[in-house]
Formats: C-alpha cells, sequence, structure tokens
C-alpha cells in the first residue's frame, strides 16, 4: 500500500528538485511513485498546485481517440474529434486521482515565507536510500500516514 509522505521545503526550486529525485529514485525501483506533486502560494497568497500528473491532457488524448473512432461510425470524424476531445478534457479536468487535491490545497493555503510542501504517494523499498537522497534538502515532515514509529523514525532519519 502506498503512503503518503508530505515534506516541507525552502522554495519552489527545491520542490522540483524534490520531484525530481523521486522520479529518478522510482527509475531505480527504490521507490513506486503513484503520484507526486507541489504546493505553493502565489503572490496573492492563494495556495496553489504543481500536478507531475495532468488529467487534463490526458482525458483530452483519450476523448480525441474514442471521438474519431465514433466519427468515423457516424461518417463525421472531424466532429467526433471535437466532441470527444472538449468532453474527455472536461473529464479529465473532474478526475482526481491519486493525492487528494482538497488536502494539497489545505496544506498549501497553510505555507508560509515562500515554502512548499512536496507531496509524495509511493511504495518505499528501500527506506535508508530514499532518505538519502532526501537529505540534502533539508525537508521537513509536515504530514505522513505512517504508524507513529515510523514517521518519529523518518524524522530522524532526515535531521541526521
Amino acid at each position: 500500500m502506498p503512503q503518503l509522505i508530505v515534506l516541507g521545503v525552502q522554495d519552489r526550486d527545491t520542490a522540483d528538485r524534490a520531484l525530481e529525485i523521486g522520479a529518478e529514485l522510482d527509475k531505480r525501483e527504490l521507490l513506486h511513485l503513484s503520484d507526486a506533486a507541489y504546493a505553493y502560494q502565489d503572490g496573492k497568497g492563494r495556495p496553489r498546485i504543481h500536478q507531475t500528473v495532468n488529467t487534463t491532457g490526458m482525458g483530452a488524448a483519450g476523448g480525441a481517440l474514442w471521438g474519431t473512432l465514433i466519427g468515423l461510425i457516424f461518417l463525421n470524424p472531424v466532429l467526433g474529434l471535437a466532441v470527444g476531445a472538449a468532453t474527455g478534457a472536461v473529464a479529465g479536468k473532474l478526475t482526481d486521482i491519486g493525492i487528494d487535491d482538497d488536502m494539497i490545497r489545505q496544506i498549501g493555503s497553510e505555507l508560509e515565507g515562500g515554502r512548499c510542501a512536496v507531496f509524495l504517494l509511493a511504495d518505499v523499498e528501500t527506506a535508508d536510500r530514499v532518505v538519502e537522497a532526501f537529505k540534502p534538502l533539508d525537508p521537513t515532515v509536515i504530514q505522513t500516514n505512517l504508524s507513529k514509529e515510523n514517521e518519529e523514525e523518518l524524522v530522524e532519519a532526515l535531521r541526521s
């Protein structure tokens, strides 16, 4: 079962680096990343979310494919493509997979001083190597769904 770990980092550049580290660890099969994102506040203090999975784009592509196929059946592939892409984009926009967007926004609204919250939903295979990879970013643990004991171990490992 994937664990959710939310790390606080200094800024958006560090958050981008954290997502790159997560992707690299996933490629090396040290963890299996299901979803990742980060939250920050814009210049007006509103929480913003940077997602790694674009459900709108995926929905539009799938809708365009199905719309074209249906359009071919009814001898109007261009109309089918347009309707399918629009329908797929709307469906993709309304789809929430992985980490709950409301939780991301809520934590993002509590950030101060340009800080970011990095959200990782992953199955961790080798915890010690994953912790070592993230340690240079000097993150703080904001929230996890780990057991209390495992969360305390994570906090200590990132401090030392």
